[in-house]
């Protein structure tokens, strides 16, 4: 808005200056002029180079203090912000600012003006604090120079409706935005293009807040008023249909999305030609939509040219060229190419930190990004300093209650879950939670979020009667908010059907499976990669029940979905894999499981290392098949492999440990080796305690083996004691 605003001010300020020298007032002209069309074409470098000739034009001219020479150091430093040149722009803004002061008096429009657009560069640097006080003064200006309902001050309470909507600050936005469409409706009819713009911020700031309802009227009216008095190919036209996809892409109707975007692109590429940096946005949010779909050989080189457009015009080392190269990045990533995605989010990261500074909450999202892709990777150690520089940044810039702040603390406390550390993750979701729930209202989709992740940790500790709520108020908010047909929806679907499932509720979670599956396949198609999730899904329920007849069918669809859509080398093929291997071990068709356990091992060795979690599990598998067979000495050392991997990995006390320890120390117990044996079942029992505390089922288990090898041993006493520990457990559980 602030990009635009003031290239239009540059085309009416060059006719209300005095002319000392007729031929270079001329010429100060022409060339401004000049400005204005490159600008709106984007040949910024071009258009450089005439600003710098019409600034030295107008000092000569007219002198170094002259409201004409403000007008040329605006419009050079618009120049360089537009670009990402901000230690540039920010002086040259500063001596627009003085000169207007010194000339004009401190409560001229031209002042506001210009304090409109230093506090819009230091908002765009994340520099809020020295931002709100420039906007305000700005506000003030206008309503004491211009009278309280004119169109400026519109503006300027539109500028400050957005700052706070950048800070979260959603219930101080709201009345500025209000306020500048009524005064834009009266003064300028409501039909008015700048009425369009109110619309679409006033909607923006809804679909902010989860409230889809009460946006969407809102864009198709600016879309609309856009249409009617611009003509349908207009650029403005473009970014209202821009936006309302966006909106049905949040709301996951792809199919209403998909047509909005490409008619935008279509606009902007005719009226700007294929170059321009509104086109590598279009491209940008098309990709978006196909990504979200699965679709990612569709969205990789609509990623690739919104990156090449952006490094040509803006250079290699601007924000928005880091912004391209972490979504770029991030498809590589959900295809888990980490090989491809690594350098780019390095790069997107060194790219922010110049430009913006090491604290900039733009950094705090490329760091973020990056320890995502370690922790996917299994990297933990590299992942937490990032995590927690991140939410550092984030908490110093946009204070402790920010959205972005809550966002932060949840991926930390993923990281925390995945490593085990429960007792770290818990109130760092909890405080995620509490900020969404302040900052949103208890029925916007990202509380839904939070909850579902609180209510998978509970899920993880077997915890179910805390999990149980939570799931379930996740799952209506998202109903409500969302839609019944939404792809979220489909996931509290299945995330609630899997709490029934492991509490052997088969009859409560068959129904909701089944939902979640067809809402993906309607939502997503047939052949999507969250549908062959759904379907492994409701395979292991079946499988769980021992109705095998009908798992294999589903198993195998999966693995055909994944292999089509993610290639045969992919970790969920891996994944897919075992499953139906896991499936004819239980059948005791060891000859079509191991082949199966062998390439999902192989699989994952090749994408994610030899060192991942994952390859432990997938080590693990094989050696319980050779187990089951009485294939000792083949189950051994597998088995004694995926414990060193996970000690590596996750610490020497995390849960799957434990569980490593003990399929050791059975082995060893099938063999009568009690002695070696023993150490490992205490280890494994010393774990769980620490862990998931004195009365969890996998205490009881561990109690139980203890108790067997004492029996064995002719520990009678021992074991009894152990035996009825593990009964009380077991029957408080009950």
């Amino acid at each position: 808005m602030k990009r635009l605003m003031t290239a239009l001010l540059l085309f009416q300020l060059v006719f209300g200056t005095g002319m000392p020298a007729f031929a270079q007032v001329n010429n100060w002209k022409t060339l401004n002029e000049e400005v204005v069309s490159l600008y709106r074409q984007g040949h910024y470098d071009r258009a450089i180079v005439v600003a710098k000739k019409a600034l030295q034009v107008a000092e000569q001219a007219f002198g170094p203090i002259h409201p004409s020479v403000a007008t040329s150091l605006n419009n050079l430093a618009l120049l360089y912000d537009t670009q990402g040149q901000y230690a540039q722009a920010e002086p040259l803004y500063k001596r627009s600012l003085a000169i207007r002061e010194q000339v004009l008096g401190p409560d001229h429009p031209d002042v506001a003006q210009s304090l409109n657009n230093l506090a819009a560069l230091y908002k765009t640097q994340g520099q809020y604090a020295q931002a709100e006080p420039l906007f305000k003064r700005s506000l003030a200006i206008r309503e004491k120079a211009l009278g309280p309902n004119h169109p400026d001050v519109a503006t300027s309470l539109n500028n400050l409706a957005e700052l706070h909507k950048t800070h979260g600050q959603y219930a101080q936005a709201e009345p500025l935005y209000k306020r500048s469409l009524a005064i834009r409706e009266k003064v300028l009819g409501p039909d008015h293009p700048d009425v369009a713009q109110s619309l679409n911020n006033l909607a923006e700031l809804y679909k902010t807040q989860g409230q889809y309802a009460q946006a969407e009227p809102l864009y198709k009216r600016s879309l609309e008023i856009r249409e009617k008095a611009l003509g349908p190919n207009h650029l403005d036209v473009a970014q209202s249909l821009n936006n309302l996809a966006e909106l049905y892409k949040t709301q996951g109707q792809y199919a209403q999305a998909e047509p909005l975007f490409k008619r935008s692109l279509a606009i902007r590429e005719k009226a700007l030609g294929p170059d321009h940096l509104d086109v590598a946005l279009c491209l940008n949010n098309l990709a978006a939509l196909y990504k979200t779909q699965g679709q990612y050989a569709q969205a990789e080189p609509l990623y690739e040219r919104s990156l090449a457009i952006r490094e040509k015009v803006l250079g290699p080392d601007h924000p928005d060229v880091a912004q391209s190269l972490n979504n770029l990045a991030a498809l590589y990533d959900t295809q888990l190419k980490y090989s491809q995605a690594e350098p780019l989010f390095k790069r997107s990261l060194a790219i922010l930190e110049k430009a913006l500074g090491p604290d900039h909450p733009d950094v705090a999202t490329s760091l973020n990004n990056l320890a995502t892709l370690y922790k996917t990777q299994g990297q933990y150690a590299q992942a937490e300093p990032l995590y927690k520089r991140s939410l550092a940044i984030r908490e110093k810039a946009l204070g402790p209650d920010h959205l972005d702040v809550a966002q932060s603390l949840n991926n930390l406390a993923e990281l925390y879950k995945t490593q085990g550390q429960y007792a770290q993750a818990e109130p760092l979701y909890k405080r995620s939670l509490a900020i969404r729930e302040k900052a949103l209202c208890p029925d916007h989709p990202d509380v839904a979020l939070s909850l579902n992740n609180l209510a998978a940790l509970y899920y993880t500790q077997k915890q179910y009667a805390q999990a149980e709520p939570l799931f379930k108020r996740s799952l209506a908010i998202r109903e409500k908010a969302l839609g019944p047909d939404h792809p979220d929806v489909a996931t509290s679907l299945n995330n609630l059907a899997a709490l029934y499932k492991t509490q052997g509720q088969y009859a409560q979670a068959e129904p909701l499976f089944k939902r979640s599956l067809a809402i993906r396949e309607k939502a997503l198609g047939p052949d999507h990669p969250d549908v062959a999730t759904s379907l492994n899904n409701l395979a292991a329920l079946y499988k769980t029940q021992g109705h095998y007849a009908q798992v294999e069918p589903l198993l195998k669809r999966s693995l055909a979905i994944r292999e089509k859509a993610l290639g045969p080398d992919h970790p969920d093929v891996a994944t897919s894999l075992n499953n139906l291997a896991e499936l004819y071990k239980i059948q005791r068709q060891f000859a079509q499981a191991e082949p199966l356990y062998q390439r999902s091992l192989a699989i994952r060795e090749k994408v994610l290392g030899p060192d991942h979690p994952d390859v432990a599990q997938s080590l693990n598998d094989l050696a319980e098949l050779y187990y089951t067979q009485r294939q000792f000495a083949q189950a051994e050392p597998l088995f004694k492999r995926s414990l060193t991997i996970l000690e590596k990995a996750l610490g020497p006390d995390h849960p799957d440990v434990a569980t490593s320890l003990n399929n050791l120390a059975s082995l060893y117990y099938t063999q009568k080796q009690y002695a070696q044996a023993e150490p490992l079942f205490k280890r494994s029992l010393a774990i769980r305690e620490k862990t998931l505390g004195p009365d969890h089922p996998y205490v009881a288990q561990s109690l139980e083996n203890i108790a067997a090898l004492y029996r064995k041993s002719g520990r009678e006493m021992e074991a009894e004691a152990l035996e009825k520990r593990a009964v009380a457990i077991l029957a408080i559980k009950q």
